[in-house]
């Protein structure tokens, strides 16, 4: 068929696919559909960050994977919804995609979860490849909508640059509003379950409504059918999170063998141990011998100004504040969540002794006043691992400066294996302090086992001997400057520019 534009002879669109009965659908339903899709793949992508979190942790290694897949599933998606539209006529395949895409979302956190209880402790692989067919099907799927929609509102070829063109750039609208909305917006009001269910729930209804319009009630029963079982599903898989704050999955459990005893869990990791009752009891190692170090170097009741990157359950302001009182403890805690649950269940009391501040860690420490602190704490965690910007050279001698000539800098670092991480790290912190210190198990100390070690640094000379005293047989202490120098060997400076705190991890052995 030839129509006229001018006086040039055009060739239409018409291969008798485009439409089956007639029926099509407007420029603002288009675009509309377009948007939405693509916001919809980026709430997958940021979600299924979340989703991970619990069973294998927060790293640079898992964010990655996870963008690779969503990104594979874009491409994928783009593709056959395109070959898709030129071989079945998108007013039958749209509306079911859509919907099937919604069902498949509600889906997601059922095939997670349970995956997740089941494998605790261990399958990272089986539960990473869990989340990733989880999010790669409705993702493709979604992503395969914007070509559909483009066959639908092309007639003319003098129209293929301005309808590809303007419906591209509303999905990449969508992409930005998705990823903006929730990261700002979604994660910090809602559960990661509520914003699951609610996005696969309108998914369906937009697929329902497109299916009933071009295909009738009948083509969407089945579709239905498979949203309503994962809804149900979702309902009844295990929860990992008493709650979801704004960047873990937390819960606080009960000490059987002590009731006055509370373990903050942030993810798969036990992060604090809190004695509601008597808060000089220390559960945990390094926490021991944080309160070792602190007590040798002012063993008096004489009060402290002490600053904490990292809240957790607050055990060490808590120490603080009962053995040496009047203590002024501040405290910088990326997550509102987390302190709201010290309040309401590890009996944080904000006042005068108890700053509780709610900002990223290297902000504050830029903050604060010069020769200000006696003590700084490092413990701050994301996943296994220190932030990267809290490790450098740069954010080490920022705290230096923070510190009065007489203070002491406590590092809290988990590494095993080959101990890569622990030794950049102990080659930063001996760059910008004269004096340093390694506090471990002697098993740890050799290199036989990993976990927990604390990194002390000074500008005045550590009281070794009376710590290693006050140590005991439980920990060892290396204080020598060439046992040090050995241990580091050719470990890398960690700085802004250079910090690959992820890859030089080992994570807790499964």
């Amino acid at each position: 068929m030839d129509e006229t534009a001018g006086n040039a002879p055009v060739k239409t669109i018409d291969d008798g696919k485009t439409m089956s009965d007639g029926k099509t659908i407007n420029d603002k339903v288009a675009i509309a559909l377009s948007f939405g899709s693509s916001a919809a793949v980026m709430v997958l992508e940021l979600v299924a960050l979340r989703l991970v979190a619990p069973y294998l942790g927060l790293t640079l290694e898992t964010n990655t994977a996870v963008i690779g897949v969503a990104l594979a599933a874009i491409a994928t998606g783009a593709a056959m919804g395109g070959r898709i539209a030129d071989s079945v006529p998108p007013t039958r395949s749209l509306g079911p995609m859509v919907l099937v895409a919604g069902a498949l979302v509600l889906l997601i956190l059922p095939v997670v979860r349970w995956t997740g209880e089941a494998l605790r402790g261990g399958g990272s692989e089986v539960v990473f490849l869990a989340v990733a067919v989880a999010l790669f099907l409705p993702a493709s799927l979604l992503a395969g909508v914007t070509p559909m929609v483009t066959k639908l509102r092309l007639s003319t070829l003098t129209q293929t640059g301005t309808v590809v063109g303007r419906l591209s750039a509303y999905a990449t609208v969508g992409a930005i509003a998705g990823t903006v909305l929730t990261g700002f917006v979604f994660v910090a009001k809602v559960p990661t379950s509520t914003i699951v269910l609610c996005l696969g729930g309108l998914l369906v209804l937009a697929g329902a409504a497109l299916t009933i319009f071009f295909r009738g009630l009948k083509a969407a029963a089945k579709p239905l059918a498979l949203a309503l079982v994962g809804t149900g599903l979702t309902l009844v898989a295990p929860r990992p999170c008493e709650v979801e704050t704004a960047y873990h999955c937390a819960r606080i459990e009960k000490d059987p063998a002590r009731a006055s005893g509370r373990t903050l869990y942030l993810d798969q990791l036990r992060h604090s141990y809190v004695d509601l009752d008597d808060p000089t009891y220390l559960e945990f190692g390094y926490a021991k011998n944080f309160a070792t170090v602190i007590g040798t170097r002012w063993p008096d009741k004489s009060p402290l100004e002490a600053l904490h990157i990292g809240g957790g359950g607050l055990t060490i302001p808590h120490y603080l504040a009962a053995t040496k009182p009047g203590t002024k403890n501040k405290v910088y805690e990326i997550d509102p969540g987390v302190i709201e649950l010290d309040k309401a269940q590890l009996g944080a009391r904000p006042g005068p002794d108890l700053d509780l501040q709610i900002r990223d860690g290297r902000l504050g420490v830029r903050s604060e006043p010069a020769d200000s602190r006696d003590l700084v704490v490092m413990d701050a965690f994301g996943g296994v691992a220190v932030p990267w910007h809290l490790t450098t050279r740069e954010i080490v001698a920022d705290l230096r400066r923070v510190l009065k000539p007489d203070g002491l800098y406590l590092v809290n670092v988990i590494d095993f294996g080959p101990q890569a991480f622990l030794k950049a790290e102990l080659r930063t912190i001996a760059a910008e302090f004269p004096y340093v210190g390694l506090i471990a198990k002697p098993s740890a100390l050799a290199g036989r086992e990993g976990g927990n070690f604390v990194l002390v640094g000074a500008d005045q000379p550590l009281p070794g001997t009376s710590i290693r005293q006050r140590l005991g047989a439980t920990a060892g202490l290396i204080d020598d400057p060439t046992a040090l120098k050995q241990l580091i060997g050719d470990a890398p400076l960690l700085t802004d520019d250079y910090a690959p705190v992820d890859q030089l991890l080992t994570p807790f052995p499964s």
